[in-house]
């Protein structure tokens, strides 16, 4: 099989796409013939620093396929299912980057019909997504429909990946008012395209003011991705109980924040990565993420505000690239 690989880290000339035998599955695994991977910034960023374990790593942990076989201890009928990955190159050198890949067993989620392209975009983005939403005393611990009824929600950097994903589940879970933040107009019709009630350009507009206006009594939950720039505007737009939700640090790395002010309505500020999530709690957001994508309340594309870039494998250096220049939109591989 035709592989990416790399055995040491630094910039995408690492990358090598190499012969391979397939690989078998082992007890508990399932082998799955890749038919697009998905390229995350955590990704370039793994591939960037650190050791390479074993002396060689295939990147990227998203992607969808379908599973060609299946190890001890897997049920026989799931092959022929179609899946999609998460988590594929977490502690383990087989990324989605290849023809094919194992993955443990509960690592392969049923897509059904769904298309190869949400698959590919669902794991990094949408399960992140998902904790950010349910961090929180105020906040429901599973998401569905009616699962965020009367609440308002920020979502900082709308035409993000994580943003979209997190407008998206929040429409599907009947959020009151989806609020995106965004830097330019071309990317506020990406978040209103997504489903964001609401879109503010914050290099024209007063972002803590127009939140006001829209959430007299402020947000119940802001999607973070920017702590150290965001966070005088996070401060001054929390609801009572309010819950903010880090997954990133665009643009610093240290936070202040005003302790009286907080303590006055609450305030509940969280640290998330995906990675050291309890696995009940990943299950959980794989099984509500499995049901919005069943009942079609996900998607990608230009209509989706997610435009979609994809790249051969022997691109796969040009698509970690675009990635890391801050690509609007999901880098896919195609296999």
């Amino acid at each position: 099989m035709r592989a990416v690989v790399y055995t040491r880290t630094g910039g995408s000339e690492v990358l090598e796409v190499v012969d391979r035998p397939v690989p078998e599955a082992g007890p508990g695994e399932v082998l799955v013939r890749v038919a697009l991977s998905g390229v995350n910034p955590t990704d370039w960023k793994r591939r960037s620093d650190g050791e390479v374990a074993g002396g060689w790593q295939i990147p990227n942990q998203d992607g969808t396929g379908t599973i060609e076989a299946v190890g001890p201890g897997v049920d026989a009928g799931r092959v022929g299912e179609r899946v999609w990955l998460f988590e594929s190159a977490f502690q383990r050198p087989w990324g989605t980057a290849a023809e094919y890949t194992v993955a443990p067993a509960h690592r392969a989620v049923p897509l059904g019909d769904a298309p190869f392209e949400l698959g590919a975009s669902l794991g990094v983005p949408f399960l992140t997504a998902h904790r950010c939403l349910t961090l929180g005393e105020a906040m429901p611990a599973r998401l569905g429909p009616g699962a965020l009824e009367g609440r308002s929600i920020l979502v900082q950097g709308g035409a993000g990946a994580v943003g979209n994903a997190a407008i998206q589940l929040a429409r599907w879970a009947d959020a009151h008012q989806v609020v995106a933040t965004v830097s330019s107009p071309e990317k506020a019709q990406l978040a209103a395209a997504a489903g964001a009630t609401h879109v503010i350009d914050y290099r024209r507009q007063d972002v803590a003011r127009e939140v006001r206006k829209i959430a007299a009594d402020g947000v119940d939950a802001i999607v973070e991705v920017a702590p150290t720039v965001n966070a005088d505007i996070d401060t001054a737009v929390l609801a009572n109980g309010g819950v903010v939700a880090m997954y990133a640090n665009d643009g610093g790395d240290q936070l202040n924040l005003p302790i009286r002010p907080q303590m006055m309505v609450n305030a509940e500020w969280h640290f998330m990565l995906l990675y050291t999530v309890s696995r009940q709690l990943k299950e959980h957001a794989v099984r509500d993420v499995s049901a919005a994508v069943a009942q079609g309340a996900l998607r990608v594309g230009p209509e989706a505000g997610l435009p979609l870039h994809t790249y051969a494998l022997d691109s796969v250096a040009e698509a970690h690239d675009a990635v890391q220049g801050g690509a609007v939109g999901k880098v896919l591989i195609s296999i």
